[in-house]
C-alpha cells in the first residue's frame, strides 16, 4: 500500500524530510529568543532535557500510527480505533489536524515572504539599488502580497513533484545547506568583539533560574512546538516510511536534528546580539527586558549588520537566506497534510489537490493582511497556543488508549522481532499514556490561563 502512494527512499532522506519539518522560524529566532528571556542557560539545560522526556515520546505517537496506516491522519486514527465511536472521534480529530495546519501555514507564509523580502533587500544594497531595498524592508501591503505569493508557489512545487522527487529530494538539498550556512554564520559571528559576553549567558547556567515554574512552562513549550506535533505533519511523514524502518532509531535522529538546529542557533543569536549590544546597538529595556523579543530578528540584527559595512550585508543576506529555507522546509510538510487527505479520501490527483489548496491557503493569507492588526495574531494563539496541544494530546490518547498494545507491538515488531525485550517497549507505552497527557494539559493550562 505505502508504495503505491509513495514513501522515502533512503533513512537520510526521511530525516531530513521529517527533521526540516520541526526545523523552522522558530528554531533559529523563537528558540534563542526565549532562551535570551529566561535565564540563557539555565532555559537550555531545561529545554534539552524536556525535548527527549516530551517530544520524543510524543513524535514516536505519530510515526508509529502514522507507519501501522500507511494513510493520512484521518484515516490512520479511525484504522487503529477498535469502536466505530472512537474511529469517529478520531476521525474529527484527523480533519482538525489538517485545517489547524492549512492555517498554520496561513500566516507562516506570510512571514516567510518577509524573510525572503529581507534577503533580497540585502542583495539589492549590495548592488546599490537603495530605494528597492527601502520599499523591500518597508511593510506595505503589495511587499507583503507579492511575497507570500512567491513562497506558496514554491512551496506548491516542491509538493506537486511528490514524496519522493519533491519532498524528500528537495529536503536532501536544503537541510545541509541550511546547516552548512548557519554554522559559517555562527562562526563568522562569535569572532566579532562582544560574543564571549553573549556565550557567557548561554552557557553559564544559574540553577535557581532552572528551577523557575515560568521557565520550565517555557520550555516545555518550547519542546512541543519544537517538532511540529499535533497536527499530523509528523504523522504523514512516518506514513510514507517503508515497513524495515526502526522507528526508534529515525525518530530519536529527527529529534537530535531538530534539537541541535535549536542549540546551534542559539550560538548564532545571543553572542549576536551581544555583538550589537557591543557596536552601539540598544538591545535591552531600563528594566532589563529584550527591546525586541520576538521580532529580534528582524530588528537587532540588521541594526547589528548594518554596523559592519560589506561583511554585514553579506551576513545579512546569509541570514535571511537561511531562515527563508527554514521556513520552506517546514511549509512544505504542513502543505503535504491537507493534500494527503485530499488524495487520499476524495481521489483528487496530487497536481489538482496542491493547487486548490494552496490557493485557499495563500487567499486566507491575503484576508490576514487585509485585516493584519485583528488576525494575525488571533490565528497565530488560536493554531499554536490552543489547538496544538489539544490535538498533540489525542495523539497521545489514542497512542496509549484505544489503540491495542497487541496491535501496536507487531507493528514495532516488523523490523525488530525482539521488540517486547527493549528499552522502548518497557517504557514508551506506559509513559505515553500516563506522563505525557499530564504534560500537554500543563502546557494548555498555562497558556489559557497563564
Amino acid at each position: 500500500m505505502a508504495s503505491s502512494r509513495g514513501e522515502f527512499g533512503s533513512r537520510f532522506g526521511f530525516v531530513m524530510a521529517a527533521s526540516g519539518s520541526a526545523v523552522g522560524l522558530g528554531n533559529i529566532w523563537g528558540f534563542p529568543t526565549q532562551a535570551a528571556t529566561n535565564g540563557g542557560a539555565a532555559f537550555l539545560l531545561v529545554y534539552l532535557f524536556l525535548a527527549f522526556v516530551l517530544a520524543y515520546p510524543i513524535l514516536m505517537a505519530e510515526l508509529v500510527i502514522g507507519r501501522h496506516a500507511h494513510a493520512n491522519a484521518v484515516s490512520a486514527l479511525r484504522q487503529i480505533s477498535p469502536t466505530r465511536l472512537t474511529g469517529n472521534i478520531g476521525a474529527l480529530g484527523g480533519m482538525a489536524g489538517f485545517v489547524i495546519a492549512s492555517l498554520i501555514l496561513t500566516f507562516y507564509a506570510i512571514v516567510a515572504g518577509w524573510m525572503m523580502a529581507f534577503c533580497l533587500a540585502s542583495v539589492a544594497d549590495l548592488i546599490g539599488l537603495t530605494d528597492f531595498s527601502r520599499w523591500l524592508m518597508t511593510f506595505g501591503w503589495w511587499r507583503n502580497v507579492v511575497f507570500m505569493l512567491a513562497f506558496m508557489a514554491l512551496t506548491m512545487a516542491i509538493i506537486t513533484a511528490g514524496v519522493r522527487a519533491g519532498i524528500e529530494q528537495w529536503s536532501q538539498r536544503l537541510m545541509p545547506t541550511l546547516l552548512i550556512m548557519l554554522a559559517a554564520l555562527v562562526g563568522y559571528v562569535l569572532t566579532q568583539e562582544g560574543a564571549s559576553d553573549g556565550l557567557k549567558v548561554y552557557l553559564m547556567p544559574d540553577f535557581r533560574s532552572a528551577l523557575s515554574p515560568q521557565l520550565i512552562i517555557a520550555a516545555l513549550g518550547s519542546a512541543f512546538f519544537s517538532l511540529s506535533l499535533g497536527v499530523g505533519t509528523m504523522l504523514i511523514y512516518g506514513s510514507y516510511l517503508k515497513d524495515d524502518e526502526n522507528l526508534p532509531i529515525v525518530g530519536g535522529l529527527v529529534t537530535l536534528v531538530d534539537v541541535s538546529i535549536a542549540v546551534l542557533a542559539g550560538f548564532l543569536v545571543l553572542p549576536a546580539m551581544y555583538v550589537a549590544l557591543h557596536n552601539g546597538v540598544e538591545i535591552f529595556t531600563e528594566t532589563g527586558a529584550l527591546i525586541s523579543e520576538d521580532t529580534l530578528i528582524f530588528t537587532v540584527l540588521p541594526e547589528l549588520f548594518a554596523t559592519m559595512g560589506i561583511a554585514g550585508v553579506l551576513g545579512s543576506i546569509t541570514l535571511f537566506f537561511l531562515m527563508s529555507i527554514a521556513a520552506l522546509t517546514s511549509a512544505i510538510s504542513m502543505l503535504e497534510v491537507p493534500v494527503a487527505y485530499a488524495i487520499e479520501e476524495h481521489g483528487t490527483k496530487r497536481r489538482n489537490a496542491v493547487l486548490i489548496i494552496g490557493s485557499l491557503i495563500a487567499l486566507g493569507s491575503v484576508v490576514i493582511l487585509l485585516h493584519f492588526e485583528s488576525l494575525f495574531g488571533l490565528v497565530i494563539a488560536i493554531t499554536t497556543r490552543y489547538s496544538q496541544p489539544l490535538l498533540g494530546l489525542m495523539m497521545c490518547v489514542y497512542a496509549g488508549w484505544v489503540w491495542r498494545r497487541d496491535s501496536l507491538l507487531r507493528e514495532l515488531r516488523k523490523n525488530d522481532p525482539s521488540a517486547a525485550e527493549g528499552l522502548f517497549w518497557k517504557v514508551w507505552p506506559w509513559y505515553v499514556k500516563f506522563v505525557c497527557p499530564v504534560i500537554i494539559l500543563a502546557i494548555f493550562s498555562h497558556a489559557t490561563w497563564g
